[in-house]
């Protein structure tokens, strides 16, 4: 086995292992950071989703008081206002949602479903918790859903929420008595939950990882033929020729050139003392030749 081919097999597995290392690394961050965008949209559409809210109580609600007590006015529900915002983005977005899921509401639309309910359930078990997020299977593919709970802060929210008899007829007429009635102030009802798809940040950190991964690949091979390439001209070109000298030497030619050496490295040093070896056994030679040609 050649000194080249020895030192190639070194390297290859050594760079085998780099980019075995690197490229887990790379997919890792990659996957996390896929994720940390997921739930960055997941977030925003939070955020934008209460700020909605917000805005309907200050601004929507007083403008429609009047109405109201002449006819159930949707528009002044938050959750509606922010489930109608959340509609126009699904147009252009399907695969986004967001949902109040609620044990007990006043529209059946609200009503939560399994998943869903065990969400609210582990708000009500763990009032501490203010945000929950996580990963479920969807028909679309993957998604990751962020939840937060839906507690009873307001006093004025009892007023259509707490008896059939204390809340405006107009809302009674349009669901009906029997529903999102008997919520308790402090009380955890249901919960904000904003669903947004992973599968596209997935694809694109794949996309991403095969680049660099082929980059790193190219990278490496670049690096192994320079050091192929040096490692001719420094190490195996100059032991060729003193491998050579050598055959020539010890097939009796003596009086052959001496090695060129140029630098001062350990090979320079090597050729140097090869040429030491070379001058030496001349001289021997010739010395013995002379003690020859001097006996009787």
């Amino acid at each position: 086995m050649g000194l080249r081919l020895k030192f190639n097999i070194v390297l290859g597995l050594t760079m085998l292992v780099g980019i075995t290392l690197a490229g887990l690394f790379t997919y890792k961050v990659l996957q996390q950071n896929a994720r940390e965008e997921v739930l960055e949209s997941a977030r925003i559409m939070m955020q934008s989703a209460n700020a909605v809210r917000g805005y309907t109580v200050s601004e929507i609600r007083p403008l429609l008081a009047l109405q109201q007590k002449r006819q159930f006015m949707p528009q002044t529900v938050p959750a509606y206002a922010a489930h109608s915002y959340v509609g126009k983005l699904q147009e252009k977005y399907p695969e986004y949602s967001y949902r109040e899921a609620t044990l007990n509401p006043t529209n059946p639309t609200d009503r939560a479903t399994e998943w869903e309910a065990d969400l609210v359930n582990y708000f009500r078990n763990h009032s501490d918790t203010g945000e929950l997020v996580g990963e479920r299977e969807t028909p679309t593919g993957p998604s990751l859903y962020l939840a937060r709970p839906i507690q009873i802060t307001n006093p004025n929210c009892l007023a259509c929420h707490s008896t059939p008899d204390a809340a405006p007829e107009t809302m009674i007429k349009a669901y009906g008595p029997a529903n999102g009635f008997g919520w308790k102030l402090n009380e955890i009802v249901g919960a904000q939950i904003v669903a947004v798809p992973m599968s596209l940040p997935f694809e694109r950190a794949a996309e991403t990882f095969k680049v660099v991964l082929g980059m790193l690949v190219a990278a490496f091979v670049l690096v192994m033929i320079l050091l192929n390439i040096l490692l001719n001209a420094i190490v195996i070109s100059p032991i060729k020729r003193m491998s050579a000298k050598a055959n020539e030497i010890s097939m009796g030619a003596l009086d052959v050139a001496e090695l060129e050496v140029k630098g001062k490295d350990e090979i320079a040093t090597l050729g140097q003392s090869f040429n030491r070896m070379h001058r030496s056994l001349n001289s021997a030679m010739t010395m013995l030749d002379d003690m020859e040609r001097q006996v009787p």
